[in-house]
């Protein structure tokens, strides 16, 4: 009786692994401290995620009936909540990274230890139980984005809450002392809603410092355009099904989930005491040069300055991200859509910026912007 009310509080781990050698031996090592599962193929292992609760998988990615990356994209779209780790030959690298994009918590290069293995897989634990506690509280509580009153009270309890889970963000300060002291709360805030919602912020944010690189802007106002990027749809964190990859790309290059998401947004920010550029950024972002934007239809140079540079920043990234159910335009047709819409939807002085920034990184962009993901789980 002991032993089964034990193995009723261990986390539940199936290993994925078409050899039966390293299957087994991932099921020794791991047994002392998890309930194990087995599978040697993509639908036995979908199989058992039907029918009984799991936890975190490792996935190994060469399977008798299909590739781990396409098992990985259905694991990440019906099961969400599902952590994974794949474990990869160093010839298969690449193949790892790519995984990263498509949900992957982290992964492991064969051979490797016992203490890497464990601790990457506890760590990945952690990070799942904050995602878990982030996905109750937005199910159970609106007032995140409610007024600024009851918004600050559901601040309060939301990073309490998270931080007795144990988070990456160490220590306590007030809200607004340092804006990176809710980076890791509000990073895992996206990535509770979607990861790949989580991946867009950290593209858009990379993509829009590489326009401010090349403009007269202070510190600050660097550092606020950077973070209001990182945040401009936080909004969406609200939306109860949202789905990065099933956001509708109008004839514009838009998205157009929910034109709400703008204002939501900035309501969530203002009890966080961040800079009102950031605020700005958020409920601009889609606003359009000729005035036919959205939320609040301002025009030309009414659109405050940083919010226009990540407006371009997120079409593009809309234009040319790759996500399961889309294809992505290549990045010279997207720089050709962005020129295209100079003195419509975007501001032509940054549009023409923009495509230059681009056009000159565009050997390398692909593999900077993935490196703007998280590739492996961060020591907590």
């Amino acid at each position: 009786m002991m032993t089964d009310a034990a193995d009723r509080t261990k986390p539940t781990v199936l290993v994925v692994d078409d050899e039966a050698g390293p299957r087994d031996a991932l099921k020794v090592i791991l047994r002392p401290f998890f309930n194990i599962r087995s599978a040697d193929n993509a639908q036995a292992a979908l199989d058992i995620l039907n029918e009984q609760p799991v936890d975190l998988i490792t996935l190994d990615q060469k399977l008798p009936d299909r590739q781990g990356i396409d098992l990985l994209q259905d694991i990440k779209h019906d099961h969400a909540d599902i952590e994974v780790i794949i474990i990869t030959g160093y010839g298969s690298l690449k193949s790892a990274m790519e995984g990263i994009r498509h949900g992957a918590a982290g992964y492991l290069l064969k051979p490797f230890n016992v203490t890497e293995l464990i601790t990457l897989i506890n760590q990945t634990l952690d990070k799942k139980r904050r995602l878990d506690f982030i996905r109750e509280f937005l199910h159970s509580s609106s007032a995140l984005w409610g007024n600024e009153q009851d918004s600050a009270r559901a601040w309060e309890a939301f990073r309490n809450g998270y931080a007795a889970i144990g988070n990456p963000s160490h220590e306590e300060s007030p809200a607004g002392e340092d804006t990176r002291d809710w980076l890791p709360l509000l990073s895992d805030l996206l990535e509770a809603k979607d990861r790949q919602l989580l991946n867009h912020s950290s593209r858009v944010s990379f993509y829009a410092t590489l326009v401010a690189n090349r403009l007269n802007l202070t510190a600050a106002e660097q550092k606020s355009l950077a973070m209001g990027a990182f945040l401009h749809d936080l909004g969406k964190t609200s939306l109860p099904a949202y789905r990065f990859a099933d956001d509708q790309i109008l004839p514009s290059g838009e998205a157009a989930s929910c034109r709400e998401h703008p204002d939501i947004g900035a309501r969530m920010i203002l009890p966080l005491g961040l800079p009102a550029e950031v605020g700005q950024i958020v409920s601009y972002h889609h606003e359009r040069w000729d005035g036919k934007g959205y939320p609040h239809g301002l025009q030309g140079e009414g659109i405050p300055f940083l919010a226009r540079i990540v407006c371009i920043a997120q079409a593009f990234d809309h234009l040319t991200a790759e996500t399961p159910g889309r294809s992505p335009l290549p990045i010279d047709d997207a720089v050709r859509y962005i020129a295209g819409q100079a003195h419509s939807q975007f501001d032509p002085q940054l549009a023409a910026l923009f495509t230059q920034v681009i056009t000159e990184c565009k050997a390398s962009l692909p593999a900077m912007a993935i490196a703007t993901a998280p590739s492996r789980v961060s020591e907590p």
